[in-house]
């Protein structure tokens, strides 16, 4: 049964829960920190790094449509600032990989009329934070004219880059624009987890006949991960809209998207481990649509929620998973209130030692889901 105490969401103060696990642990940072360099073993040995799948899509979606073409700045002749275009120029040549300059409302613009006129332009952000200087393109232009034309102006384009936290690329560049964008009537975002995320979404992103936002991350791109014979094939695509569990468990529900998702599924593993529990662990892989069926369908099973995110806690990616989950019939199926992971709110910190207090890692997720099972801290 419900109660009034369940309809208030909490939001984990990320500082509190990191200087009570430092004092216990003061090698946790440090381990949390080999996380984001280590890969992931595949069973069949195929594997591939988010950026080289990224480059997969991309060479494939050109190859197949000749309308579809790269714009950004340094996305040709330096292969990319994160060499996710390597190669490209070589192959389709400068008109269809286009090095733009340090302009993002100029080219971004330009990218949006081609689209209007029928090109599938795929246009680079350096950083999603640059991208500021091109919102209005993105947002008043890309997003609404399909309503604004009476639904004869399309706009199949698609926005790609780096989002969220790196490491010491303080304040303005550590944003996650996930709940900024996925607020927006007309536009489609994803935000990929693994390699085969990132092919699948950026493939069908490429397709889709509407703006779509690829939110990438930084520490994401040298990452290996495991590729099925399904995501080798240049017919893989990944449907937006659709969530994946990416665990299966019967104690609680966790959700989370893009990097956040490695992190809950080792905070799972090893709770389960430990024979505290077993978790449901979630890969949103798209923030709008948002796959609110599948997350309800898991609330219903595991009867606790834990929303695990980067971003920060007003507003944001996981508000919006609470407000769903509130006001479905989930609710009458919870049995602890819902639980926000986040960063903090502050702006991203430029000192190292500060930078790793701001965001959620494996130790933190793991604390907050024993709290929601009322189990013993140090348990």
């Amino acid at each position: 049964m419900s109660s009034p105490l369940l309809k208030k969401a909490l939001v984990v103060p990320i500082t509190s829960v990191r200087q009570a696990l430092l004092r216990s642990n003061p090698g946790m940072l440090a381990n949390a920190a080999l996380l984001s360099k280590r890969g992931y073993n595949s069973k069949n040995g195929v594997e591939m790094t988010v950026r080289d799948a990224l480059n997969a899509a991309l060479e494939e979606e050109m190859t197949a449509d000749e309308k579809v073409y790269l714009m950004g700045e340094e996305v040709g002749q330096y292969n990319g600032a994160y060499k996710v275009s390597k190669g490209l120029l070589d192959k389709f040549g400068p008109k269809r990989v286009i090095d733009t300059p340090i302009t993002e409302s100029g080219f971004c613009g330009l990218a949006v009329g081609s689209a209007f006129s029928g090109l599938k332009p795929v246009c680079e952000f350096m950083t999603w934070n640059f991208a500021m200087q091109a919102i209005d393109q993105i947002v008043n232009s890309a997003a609404k004219t399909h309503y604004m034309s009476g639904g004869n102006v399309n706009c199949p384009i698609t926005f790609r880059g780096p989002n969220g936290a790196a490491a010491g690329v303080a304040a303005q560049h550590s944003q996650c624009f996930a709940a900024w964008y996925g607020s927006v009537p007309g536009l489609k975002v994803v935000s990929p987890w693994n390699s085969e995320d990132a092919k699948g979404l950026l493939k069908a992103a490429i397709r889709d006949p509407n703006p779509v936002v690829v939110l990438e991350n930084e520490l994401m791109y040298g990452i290996s991960f495991p590729m099925s014979e399904a995501a080798l094939s240049k017919d893989f695509t990944i449907e937006i809209g659709k969530a994946k569990i990416e665990k299966e468990g019967s104690d609680i529900t966790l959700v989370a998207h893009s990097r956040a998702v490695g992190f809950a599924l080792e905070a799972a593993n090893l709770l389960e481990k430990e024979g505290i529990c077993k978790a449901e662990v979630i890969n949103l892989r798209s923030i709008r649509p948002l796959d609110t069926e599948t997350i309800i369908n898991s609330v219903k099973k595991t009867n606790r929620l834990v929303t695990v995110e980067g971003g920060w806690p007003q507003f944001g990616v996981g508000s919006e998973i609470c407000a769903q989950i509130m006001e479905s019939e989930a609710f009458d199926y919870l049995d602890a209130p819902v639980v926000r992971v986040t960063g903090a709110d502050i702006p991203t910190p430029y000192a190292k030692n500060l930078e790793d207090f701001a965001f959620p890692d494996v130790d933190v997720i793991s604390r907050v889901i024993k709290r929601s099972l009322n189990k013993k801290i140090g348990a």
